[in-house]
């Protein structure tokens, strides 16, 4: 019987004032029963538009009927089939934007909300089955994995299900790269990052941490070791700037380092000694997804004051509708049309507060976008001690300068063949951030399995 509710089940959720000062996990999840009646709302189209907006192609309608019917565990293995990490995407993915926006549902409705039943499942299979795949049998071919983020474990997980050696090289002491240092825990526990990570290294896989290819080993010492292939996923970590005067200052931070020194580094427990400034008042320059989870990471570790400081007008903020709803129930103070001008020194070396800019927007430029345009004579001061610029990142230029070969475009991203995800270079395939610069982490992965199928193709002769 489908559900004719026209609208998707509410998740539960932390209460916003409890929340903003925890770093638990905001989404509750649904129940077994809320889990049901929301799979109830498909359709079961027979040509189903939500797998074309799937960039892993999971087999949407078949694992929300098998939900309908209560039978998680067989949902869970059709998920399996093509996602390699389901309980994150599940919960970082824009489903909106992707998936979900293919709903039928979603014409004169809201869709079925196929990110939350996706993350019900995978939760679901880790408290009640945890069971692992048997270990397939190896082909004797090495394939070596550089970087263990959402395109690298993707990669590294659909060959080691078809026997390949794959080796994971990770910079970090921990596997994961963008969904451990990036992400806030309030957004995606660690423990289950390291859960999806077990799961592929239960596969086979061998990871090497504290490798930094470019530095330790270069890609060319990786072939000489007999790897036949090697797959680039070492993301995008190299922060931008705005180059006004004050950004040298003690207190401006990069995204990037704020957030790493959060999450990787423990700085919300206090039995980790990690350097981070407690701030009275904050500004978070930028209006993406990492712009929000700065602001209300900052929020967490005690300011009064957060403010995301945007230079366009909310409909332009690359945020998902989700952070930025979540960012405002928390306290998040939001200066749109706003744009900084220079960081001031309080007589010590440290943030004295930010000069900004009234904006208003003009016509759209090359991204279709309207162009902010300055407003002389409307600058004012924001009085705030810690400035944290979150405006993109870019991938870091060690590969592709230690790499003969690897050609790149003007923004240093990595240049590869469309179908194959190979680059310039022979043998040498890339996906991920260090191809697309900072993007999603289902985009990611979806790279990460289209190079293991090129990958498998060439090395064998057959299709995955």
């Amino acid at each position: 019987m489908i559900n004719q509710n026209p609208k998707k089940l509410p998740m539960p959720e932390q209460d916003p004032q409890i929340r903003s000062h925890n770093f638990n996990e905001v989404a509750l999840g649904y129940t077994d029963k809320m889990a049901v009646e929301e799979a109830s709302r498909c359709l079961g189209c027979k040509k189903p538009a939500c797998v074309d907006g799937c960039p892993v192609n999971i087999h949407i309608p078949a694992f929300i009927a098998k939900v309908a019917a209560g039978d998680f565990k067989a949902a869970y293995e059709i998920i399996a089939q093509t996602n390699s990490l389901p309980a994150v995407s599940g919960r970082v993915c824009p489903q909106e934007s992707q998936c979900e926006s293919r709903c039928i549902r979603g014409i004169k409705g809201e869709p079925v909300a196929i990110g939350r039943l996706e993350r019900f499942v995978a939760d679901w299979y880790r408290v009640h089955i945890e069971r692992r795949p048997p270990r397939p049998v190896s082909n004797g071919i090495k394939v070596a994995v550089v970087g263990s983020g959402p395109a690298g474990l993707s990669c590294g997980g659909d060959l080691s299900k078809l026997g390949y050696d794959v080796s994971i090289f990770e910079a970090f002491h921990t596997p994961g790269g963008v969904l451990v240092y990036g992400i806030p825990q309030f957004r995606l526990p660690k423990e289950i990052v390291r859960h999806e990570v077990d799961g592929i290294l239960a596969l086979g896989a061998e990871l090497d941490t504290d490798t930094v290819v470019g530095k330790t080993i270069t890609i060319d010492e990786l072939f000489e070791q007999g790897f036949r292939a090697v797959f680039v996923g070492s993301g995008a970590g190299l922060p931008m700037f705005m180059h006004i005067p004050g950004e040298t200052l003690c207190g401006v931070y990069s995204a990037n380092e704020y957030l790493t020194r959060v999450n990787l580094m423990k700085a919300y427990r206090e039995e980790y000694d990690t350097p981070i400034q407690h701030s009275r008042s904050v500004a978070v320059v930028g209006g993406g997804n990492v712009a929000m989870d700065a602001a209300r990471c900052a929020k967490r570790l005690g300011a009064e004051h957060v403010y995301i400081v945007y230079r366009r007008s909310e409909a332009e903020m690359p945020a998902r509708q989700e952070e930025i709803h979540h960012a405002r129930e928390e306290g998040i103070e939001f200066h749109l049309l706003n744009n900084p001008t220079r960081i001031l020194d309080n007589g010590e070396g440290s943030v004295g507060g930010m000069e900004c800019l009234c904006m208003e927007l003009g016509a759209p430029d090359a991204s279709g976008r309207r162009r902010p345009v300055e407003v002389p004579g409307s600058e004012f001061i924001l009085d705030v001690d810690t400035v944290i610029m979150s405006l993109g990142t870019t991938p870091n230029p060690l590969i592709r300068s230690t790499t003969p070969g690897l050609d790149t475009d003007r923004k240093g991203c990595l240049i590869v063949h469309e179908d194959t995800m190979e680059t310039t270079r022979s043998g040498v395939y890339a996906g991920g951030d260090a191809v697309t610069g900072a993007a999603t982490v289902i985009l990611a992965m979806g790279a990460g399995k289209k190079a293991a199928a090129a990958i498998h193709r060439t090395l064998s002769g057959s299709e995955l």
